[in-house]
């Protein structure tokens, strides 16, 4: 687990009165800090019969399925509780099925970025290897 605070106003994720506005909103955020972190992003919001992957992207030659979680404060337990065993096994079925359409001959990860709001900005944990399938 690795945790960054980042004083980038979260301004935009606060306009946004809609979850989806403020889903796009921090997706955007991360990604941007995803790539600061030395992820290349291959693909956004893969949707596929079973829902979709927030982001796709390469660490090295690791293949790692990123869920990005944000939430503007903590009364709800903040944002790295919002991926639980349902969304992990969903996460699993997309990851496959990905990989039947786009084989990859490396190793593969699930990722999970938490994002919370405070009075500054974001602060970023990101969970590498999140969870294991199997």
């Amino acid at each position: 687990m690795e945790t960054t605070i980042v004083l980038t106003p979260f301004d935009d994720f606060q306009r946004h009165r809609h979850t989806h506005g403020r889903g796009s909103s921090a997706e955007n955020d991360g990604v941007g800090w995803l790539e600061t972190q030395g992820y290349l992003i291959l693909e956004r919001n893969v949707r596929l019969a079973a829902g979709e992957i927030d982001v796709i992207a390469l660490e090295g030659d690791t293949l790692c399925f990123v869920e990005i979680k944000a939430r503007s404060s903590r009364k709800w337990g903040g944002a790295s509780f919002a991926v639980g065993a349902t969304k992990q096994r969903q996460l699993a079925r997309l990851a496959s099925l990905y990989l039947m359409r786009r084989p990859h001959r490396g190793p593969c990860r699930f990722d999970v970025l938490a994002m919370d709001g405070g009075g500054e900005g974001w602060t970023y944990t990101l969970f590498r290897n999140a969870f294991e399938v199997g």
